[in-house]
């Protein structure tokens, strides 16, 4: 997937015009409203929009939010999230519309997030999107998947 429909992708994961006051057009606008905080409204509708993923510690751990403080959010919607729970969620968004884009749908991307992956040693992908590092395997896995290399 290029780089203009990933970003689109994930705007549309994170809810579009009806969340983001500006377009965004490029990374840098992305990284700009990165730096102010994602809206309350972001993690909401993108919660709110999964198919099959259960919310579960391994969710709340991706997005680095319990699902306690999420439901306490729900409350005061308009408020920004932290640079770090912004920058968190908006990686799961990223991985989501990636795996989506290859797989075909956003179920099927699900369903791949939840199993354990033999490029992974058996670790299931939501539960290495704890940390940087495992963020980092999730996407050169998903590099190799996209071009052919499964182990």
């Amino acid at each position: 997937m290029n780089e203009p429909d990933q970003l689109h992708r994930v705007v549309e994961l994170l809810g579009g015009s009806r969340v983001f006051a500006r377009a965004m057009n490029e990374p840098l606008d992305a990284h700009e409203m990165l730096l102010e905080g994602l809206p309350g409204h972001a993690l909401t509708h993108l919660i709110e929009n999964l198919r099959i993923l259960p919310r579960t510690a391994s969710l709340e751990k991706a997005v680095g939010m319990s699902l306690r403080t999420f439901q306490r959010r729900r409350d005061a919607p308009s408020r920004v999230l932290s640079l770090e729970q912004s920058g968190r969620t908006w990686k799961f968004a990223e991985i989501l519309a990636r795996a989506t884009a290859l797989l075909g749908s956003q179920t099927d991307a699900e369903q791949w997030l939840e199993q354990p992956a033999i490029g992974l040693n058996q670790r299931r992908p939501i539960d290495l999107l704890s940390t940087p590092a495992g963020v980092e395997m999730v996407e050169n896995y998903l590099e190799r998947l996209e071009y052919g290399v499964y182990a």
